[in-house]
């Protein structure tokens, strides 16, 4: 929508002001000369109070004149206005209410009770459009003058010699409503069409200047037609016919449909018309219709030597949106990053996130595709525990994202997703891209609802991100088309402070005295941590050498002990190792934190177990447990170390034996790494990768036989993290993770600097291939390990295993490191055993997106 500009006003006076108090902070104005150049942001006195801080001994001036640049204050000279100001001298420093109202018997005081008196308020001509019944025949003076008692018309007695005031004098044919504006951008002034709702502020009226825009060479506009160009934001139709050059806006007053793509033709009185294509509608040079209907605004221009130049007026500021309002909330409450694609439905949105991200208040990544968007915000919070937004268009583009939120949903990371909406006045019948939005979020989002016109939009927003922190889950918000950019001055920001609570919760203390009891008396204790335990380790390790206790982990949990402690086991269930399954086994209690007891793991429910968790949801889910303890994992697993520091334990020290099992598990490993009958060995490449990869490096693990061979052989280092689609299993999910994860260490300190990894095979990373120029694009130093074998393997084992055929699971594949190099990043193809760590570092040392195409074995 076109920018709105006030209409030219200039004062002649020039005069010495005396000093006078501004506004709330009382800055003193010193003496100054009123030149020909108008306040930059007027505001004179009017019917609404206003607070002043008034200052003792200080003679005023109030006046409702406008043309002081220290109103609502003014000079008292209005020789030819009509106007009196209202002189007082103030007795004492205090702030007073003044108004224009006559509901006070010692004007301008007013006491702020304006109720009731709606009618005694000065409508005065301005660049916000007026609503107006006119009369045929009539003649009305329009002027912003404000010195009129039947405002906004005037008696049309401003020579503007006198005052600075110009009216415009009209008539109209014939009865009838119009709106009327004293902006620039009607070829009918002073009627508009009525589109400046969205605006609250105009550049002053001095500021209002005709900027020129170089559009283009002679040469390209020297045939006849309508040409498409832009100048200072605007679509604009260039029209040539003959030797005759113009320019009309380029969009169609009825539905914005494109001019500048429409037909040129002539029509029967032999002029130019272009038509536009979506309605028919047709438009001379000069933007008149040709059925006499509503015009659209022509500009000028001019042929120069260098080119062909538009004028169009300056640029007002842009009024602060319900958009703006929503993303300062956002920022507020440290949402950093968005993610997703800007489209039809979600651009006032998208419009008010680009202005963050210029002030570096926010960042945005443009995806691919909107899955990639989900699964990098999954990944941003899997690693830091805060949520990330992403961003999409109603109908497809909204259920792109439902994957990556279902991973977010099962697997307890929060995130904010913002889809655009068709406007409501279309929902319903069945409009382009109208889905039910809520009723398609309501099972995988937490927290669903539009964003209306009436809403508490900053709270809204708020409580948005806050149940995406407290639920670790999905909070989603609607956005239809038209609420976008409806204007929202003055609203207040509800930002996170006094709204988060302490979550250190304890158990009772009899409950960790019965706790403390089980432990002592145990003679082969066993901890075993899931992904709730995440950033709680140090006080988990510190029990466990107090008790002598092996450490497993889940597959999730995986690096968050090193595999170097000497305690620690690996990982237990299906993807891990021999080492951990035999520490269960041999185990008479259980100590587990943070875990889910999935099938996948396979903990024992036929050994007593201590479950400690911060959701009471998750104790006994799947089976009883021996005692429950319902606290935050940090405090309750020092709680138990303290209950137990002075006991005597009758655990057994069975570090020995956990030395030993890894010495066969480890020699096993390197038979399997000799293997390459069908392809480089996967014990290889995971063996290889342990040695390169930085003690906190972040790995982000797809699905897939490369995610079993990852848990088995891969020993990890303390400090490490690993980034997984857990309970949902996505395929696709590695490398838009490790995006997401990227993102989180360019804003958050304790990541800061921290090399990321990525594993896929090339199933899965075929799933979101193009997202590789998204990681070139915005210089991603993510190392991309991808497993190419030409199959779906897992698939494969899995229908061998289920006794039927392997049945299409074979994949034809690109040459995937000459596809990153064609994409701008680095690409490395190993085919030879030699060759996998030289490779690997290579990728790994490189400034930007690397790929390693490991030509693989099919076998786990």
């Amino acid at each position: 929508m076109a920018a709105l500009h006030l209409s030219v006003r200039a004062t002649t006076t020039t005069t010495l002001l005396r000093s006078a108090t501004r506004f709330a902070n009382v800055v003193q104005i010193q003496v100054r000369e009123l030149n020909d150049k108008p306040p930059m942001s007027p505001a004179p006195a009017a019917f609404k109070p206003d607070r002043k801080e008034l200052t003792a001994g200080e003679e005023y001036y109030w006046c409702s004149c406008g043309l002081s640049n220290i109103q609502p204050f003014c000079n008292g000279a209005h020789e030819g206005t009509g106007l009196k100001p209202h002189i007082f001298k103030q007795e004492k420093t205090e702030t007073k209410s003044l108004c224009l109202c006559k509901a006070t018997s010692t004007p301008p005081f007013c006491d702020g009770s304006h109720k009731g008196l709606e009618k005694q308020r000065p409508k005065i001509a301005s660049y916000v459009p007026a609503r107006l019944d006119l009369e045929a025949g009539k003649t009305y003076h329009w002027c912003t003058c404000g010195h009129s008692e039947n405002q906004p018309w005037c008696d049309g007695s401003h020579a503007r010699n006198e005052t600075g005031f110009m009216p415009l004098e009209f008539t109209v044919e014939k009865d009838g409503r119009k709106s009327l504006c004293t902006c620039k951008y009607t070829r009918n002034p002073p009627f508009c069409d009525g589109t400046h709702k969205a605006l609250k502020k105009a550049l002053p009226p001095d500021e209002v200047k005709d900027v020129w825009h170089r559009v283009g060479g002679v040469e390209d506009f020297k045939n006849n037609g309508v040409h498409k160009v832009y100048a200072n934001g605007k679509d604009i139709a260039l029209m040539r016919d003959g030797d005759t050059l113009k320019a009309i806006d380029g969009m169609c007053p009825h539905q914005g449909g494109p001019l500048s793509e429409g037909s040129f033709e002539m029509s029967s009185d032999g002029k130019a018309i272009v038509r536009c294509p979506w309605h028919g509608w047709g438009f001379d040079m000069d933007g008149k219709n040709e059925d006499g209907g509503e015009g659209v605004q022509s500009y000028p221009v001019e042929i120069r030597s260098d080119g062909i130049y538009i004028s169009t007026p300056s640029s007002a500021p842009a009024a602060k949106t319900v958009s703006d309002v929503m993303t300062d909330t956002m920022v507020d409450w440290n949402v950093t990053h968005v993610f997703g694609m800007v489209g039809h439905s979600n651009l006032g949105l998208a419009d008010a996130i680009r202005r963050k991200v210029e002030k570096g208040k926010m960042q945005f990544v443009g995806v691919r595709h909107e899955g990639a968007a989900a699964f990098a915000c999954s990944g941003f919070a899997k690693l830091s525990g805060l949520p990330a937004a992403c961003l999409t268009i109603a109908g497809p583009g909204a259920t792109n994202l439902l994957t990556g939120l279902w991973d977010c949903h099962v697997d307890q990371a929060p995130v904010l997703a913002l889809t655009g909406q068709v406007q409501t006045q279309v929902l319903g019948p069945g409009a382009f891209q109208e889905i039910d939005l809520n009723a398609a979020f309501n099972t995988v989002a937490h927290f669903s609802h539009t964003v209306l016109k009436e809403s508490n939009h900053s709270e809204l927003m708020a409580l948005a991100v806050k149940n995406a922190l407290l639920k670790r889950n999905v909070a989603h918000l609607v956005f239809p088309d038209e609420v976008q950019d409806m204007p929202l001055e003055g609203a207040k920001i509800s930002g996170p402070a006094g709204r988060y609570p302490d979550r250190s919760i304890t158990p009772p203390a009899e409950k960790i005295v019965e706790a403390a009891d089980m432990l002592t008396s145990a003679k082969r204790p066993t901890i075993i941590v899931g992904y709730g335990a995440l950033g709680k380790m140090d006080e988990i390790v510190a029990l466990a050498e107090e008790m002598n206790a092996p450490i497993l982990t889940t597959f999730k949990a995986k690096g968050q002990v090193g595999d170097d402690h000497p305690l620690a086991c690996g990982v237990l269930g299906r993807s891990g190792t021999p080492v951990a399954s035999w520490a269960m086994s041999q185990s008479d209690l259980l100590l587990v934190f943070g875990a889910t007891f999935s099938v996948h793991t396979g903990i024992s429910a036929d050994i007593p177990t201590i479950q400690v968790d911060f959701d009471p949801m998750a104790i006994g889910k799947f089976h009883p447990v021996s005692l429950g303890l319902y606290g935050e994992i940090s405090t309750t697993s020092r709680a138990l170390h303290n209950a137990l520091t002075s006991r005597t334990l009758a655990s057994e020290d069975r570090k020995a034996l956990i030395a030993e099992r890894w010495a066969d598990w480890r020699e096993e490993k390197r038979k399997r790494a000799s293997n390459h009958s069908t392809g480089i060995s996967n014990a290889l490449i995971f063996q290889t990768l342990s040695k390169i990869v930085p003690e906190n490096a972040i790995i982000a693990a797809d699905v897939g036989n490369n995610t079993y061979s990852f848990g088995r052989y891969f020993e990890s280092k303390k400090g490490l993290s690993v980034l997984m689609s857990g309970y949902l299993g996505s395929i696709g999910f590695g490398f838009p993770a490790a995006m997401g994860a990227f993102c989180a260490t360019k804003v958050i300190d304790e990541h800061a600097g921290r090399q990321v990894f990525s594993i896929s095979g090339d199933g899965g990373f075929a799933q979101y291939l193009a997202e590789f120029t998204t990681a070139v694009k915005y210089n991603m130093n993510i190392t991309h390990v991808l497993l190419h074998n030409s199959e779906l393997a897992k698939i494969s084992l899995e229908q061998r295993l289920a006794k039927h055929p392997v049945w299409e699971t074979t994949l034809v594949n690109p040459n995937f490191a000459a596809y990153a190099e064609m994409c701008g990043g680095k690409g490395i193809r190993v085919t030879d055993p030699a060759d996998l760590e030289s490779a690997l570092r290579d990728a790994a040392a490189h400034n930007g997106p690397a790929l390693v195409e490991i030509m693989s074995s099919t076998e786990q």
